[in-house]
């Protein structure tokens, strides 16, 4: 984490008296929103799994860990309150988001829903966030970045092209059991049933006019769309949302006709119908 330029923070330290610079130092070693751990032994950044590809692995480390990870590099002005307060408040945080280096002690189904989350923010340069970026420019996101990452959590390689629609013009018809636990493994980075997340709560959703959820932020074309959520158009929607209302917030698909057909399924049962 080496910051632009850092001794433009460190020459107005300087010129201050020795007694605020000694007090700035001690006070920066108090911790009043956490203590992150800034001068421990770093820790592996992790994950460990090792098909994850070096382009991935190296965005991951270099440009993530920082803040999601216990392998934290200090910059100068973090010995000196109140930067470190804002500093270790930022990473306190981001680690109980995400922690690179507890990844692997994670369940499966947490790490699928991390990696979801994950490629949301990357794809909409959410993250790294602007605060972050103007003190850190180096860990901006390029475009093979992105790609790279999204590769890595399963969003890489492009919409789902399978319709999952029958011969017959019937969707494929899915099991709510095992929709369940699509559903709990896929999509609640960002969704819950009974609460609006990043998306909206999705108790309810099938039969529902798209947009349609009080106090709920949606993109301005998804409400325009007069979209009714049923078997056909959820199907298409979980294919590619992007290609049925571009512009749209959600960027998520799911890749296999038949956990989009259990996922239906499952919503339809939630909805009661």
């Amino acid at each position: 984490m080496k910051p632009v330029g850092p001794m433009n923070f460190v020459r107005p330290l300087i010129a201050l008296s020795p007694a605020i610079l000694s007090a700035s130092f001690l006070f920066g070693y108090i911790h009043p929103f956490g203590d992150a751990g800034l001068f421990a032994d770093p820790a592996s950044p992790g994950p460990g799994d090792t098909t994850i590809s070096t382009d991935a692995r190296t965005v991951l480390t270099e440009k993530c860990a920082d803040c999601h990870s216990l392998s934290t590099r200090t910059p100068v002005y973090a010995h000196f309150a109140p930067g470190s307060w804002l500093i270790e408040r930022d990473i306190v945080k981001a680690r109980a988001v995400m922690n690179l280096s507890e990844w692997d002690r994670l369940s499966q189904d947490r790490q699928d829903a991390l990696k979801v989350k994950i490629a949301h923010e990357v794809r909409r340069d959410e993250m790294p966030p602007a605060q972050y970026l103007a003190l850190h420019w180096n860990a901006r996101l390029t475009p093979t970045d992105v790609r790279a990452v999204m590769q890595w959590a399963g969003q890489g390689t492009g919409p789902a092209t399978a319709s999952g629609i029958s011969q017959s013009g019937m969707l494929t018809q899915g099991d709510a059991v095992r929709g369940k636990t699509v559903f709990e493994k896929r999509c609640t980075g960002c969704h819950a049933l009974t609460q609006d997340r990043e998306g909206p709560h999705l108790q309810g959703a099938y039969g529902r006019t798209a947009g349609t959820v009080s106090g709920f932020a949606y993109s301005d074309v998804l409400k325009k769309s007069q979209i009714v959520w049923n078997e056909q158009t959820l199907n298409q929607w979980l294919t590619d949302p992007q290609a049925m209302v571009p512009g749209a917030d959600m960027d998520f698909y799911v890749a296999k006709p038949d956990e989009r057909a259990d996922v239906i399924q499952y919503l339809k049962q939630q909805s009661g119908k």
